[in-house]
């Protein structure tokens, strides 16, 4: 049974997407605990991220990077956030998100509902900054 990561990845729900690539895409969390709050996702569905190949989880962290850094230029957070938690969704997920402290950690802050044009406007804005960073190649229309 496919989880709800991948009927994003596949089309079959709506994602936001920022990045997609062969092995990851990144999107926007539908209940960010901060504006900007991306989520990056192996296209493989792997629970837990320790079931991971080290290859793929290398390659996640490298996309997690270049989203941490759209993340640093865009909102300009004190820190940018980088969390595995994976007990919402039985799919290998990377939180990249702005933090201002260690409230910023606490999914007890999560939003409950997010405003539709503000997060198109975070994705076009993260979406630029990746471009502008040189990636391109990777950045959905």
């Amino acid at each position: 049974m496919s989880t709800v990561f991948t009927k994003i990845i596949d089309g079959d729900l709506p994602g936001r997407f920022v990045w997609s690539d062969d092995r990851a895409v990144a999107f926007l969390s539908i209940n960010p605990l901060a504006p900007g709050h991306t989520l990056v996702v192996p296209r493989a569905e792997v629970d837990h991220w320790v079931d991971a190949d080290p290859g793929l989880l290398g390659h996640l962290t490298a996309v997690a990077h270049a989203v941490g850094e759209a993340v640093a230029a865009v909102f300009a957070p004190p820190r940018v956030g980088l969390l595995v938690a994976g007990f919402e969704v039985p799919h290998l997920h990377l939180h990249v998100f702005p933090a201002a402290d260690m409230a910023a950690f606490d999914f007890a802050n999560a939003a409950a509902s997010i405003d539709a044009a503000e997060q198109d406007g975070h994705r076009d804005a993260l979406r630029d900054a990746l471009r502008a960073a040189g990636h391109g190649a990777h950045v959905p229309s």
